[in-house]
């Protein structure tokens, strides 16, 4: 019995080598992406972020099953150069990890399984090869960025809008990772002071991109239909616009593609009202004397209101992004000892939560940007007990 516990460890050994602290870090990457790609949480983005905590701790197990060596100078108290779990269950894990990360995948489609294979490849081929060569960091930085975009396949099925919220996520995760390479034994200002740079830069970024349109949230769907009032020209028959495309006005084929009864009932609105106008929402002929008459006088306030809130929340959250990974970098940067650099990294790592929820606000998912940033104080808090570097 006391072979098997020295072998296999215990919850605890297993919290360290796993970094389950920095776990909290992970879901985000799926629910950005889904935000980004238009769509609510649903039961694609759940597999995806099952998906991604797999993978992620897979990573996790293998990266210090590959770094055993180099632990047992640099850190012997780490769970496998201190005997407290063998290397070859590090490994196992690491293998099943992957598997159920990929069969998760699976379960939400094609699209999604590619992506989590390419991540699957991005892990192994970092921890096995890549990792202390130049190509870490980028290879690092393309993971996450990958994790973002499963996201977007498994909720969406098609990932091109979320490849601007990748290349961020990616970004940040390359500065991080670049810190990162120094910890153990020290090292120059240099990573730090380009973090900080990276990290301002992303800031920046994400508070320029438009809001979505009034309409247009995740929570109405991809392609959700947005009410567009077409100003005809005054005095112009009804008829001359129906479902959003012109038509000769007054031609006998006006209202083609209508319900009967709603091209009747505009063929009549015409007859009694000459100089009428119709506005097509979303295939419904509104009459009205004016373009845009029959519409609430409320809608432009409120679609203003919408954008302003949006662009409040995203300066917000992308000032609490940049509190949460300056302080520590420019503390590495003026003293980059181990401590330092190791506190850098892990502030950096927490700060994807409220990257992340920028990211999930700029795409119109409010809701989901709170629900991150309710993700960060536990984070917070379990880092004290277990370390997420």
């Amino acid at each position: 019995m006391t072979g098997a516990t020295s072998t296999w460890g215990k919850w605890g050994d297993w919290a360290e080598l796993l970094r389950v602290s920095a776990l909290f870090t992970v879901p985000g990457d799926a629910l950005a992406g889904a935000a980004a790609a238009r769509r609510g949480p649903n039961r694609g983005t759940a597999l995806a972020v099952c998906a991604s905590l797999c993978l992620y701790e897979a990573g996790m197990a293998l990266n210090d099953w590959a770094d055993r060596d180099i632990d047992a100078v640099e850190r012997p108290g780490r769970p496998l150069p201190s005997g407290r779990i063998a290397p070859a269950a590090a490994l196992t894990a690491a293998a099943g990890l992957t598997a159920a990360g990929l069969l998760c995948a699976a379960a939400a489609g094609r699209p999604a399984l590619a992506t989590a294979t390419a991540l699957a490849g991005t892990v192994w081929a970092y921890d096995l090869g890549l990792k202390n060569t130049p190509a870490g960091p980028p290879t690092m930085a393309a993971a996450r960025a990958l994790d973002l975009l499963l996201g977007a396949t498994a909720s969406a099925g098609h990932l091109r809008p979320a490849l601007r919220p990748a290349a961020l996520l990616g970004a940040h995760t390359l500065a991080v990772t670049t810190v990162s390479r120094r910890e153990a034994v020290g090292g120059s200002s240099t990573a730090p002071l380009g973090a900080l740079a990276t990290g301002a830069a992303i800031a920046w970024a994400t508070t320029r991109g438009p809001a979505p349109a009034s309409g247009r949230g995740p929570g109405m769907g991809h392609g959700a239909p947005v009410a567009v009032v077409n100003g005809a020209t005054s005095g112009a028959p009804a008829g001359a616009m129906a479902a959003g495309r012109g038509g000769p006005p007054g031609g006998s084929r006006a209202g083609a593609g209508l319900p009967r009864t709603v091209a009747a009932r505009r063929a009549a609105a015409g007859r009694t009202r000459p100089g009428g106008r119709i506005a097509a929402v979303d295939g419904v002929a509104l009459a009205g004397g004016r373009a845009g008459g029959a519409l609430p006088r409320s809608v432009p306030s409120r679609g203003a209101a919408v954008s302003r809130f949006a662009a409040v929340a995203g300066v917000a959250l992308a000032g609490g992004y940049v509190a949460t990974v300056a302080r520590p970098l420019a503390h590495a940067a003026l003293n980059p000892s181990p401590y330092l650099l190791q506190r850098a990294v892990g502030s950096g790592i927490r700060a994807m939560i409220p990257l992340q929820a920028v990211l999930a606000s700029r795409a119109g998912a409010h809701r989901t940007a709170a629900g991150l940033l309710a993700l960060m104080p536990v984070a917070r808090r379990l880092s004290r007990k277990v370390s997420a570097t």
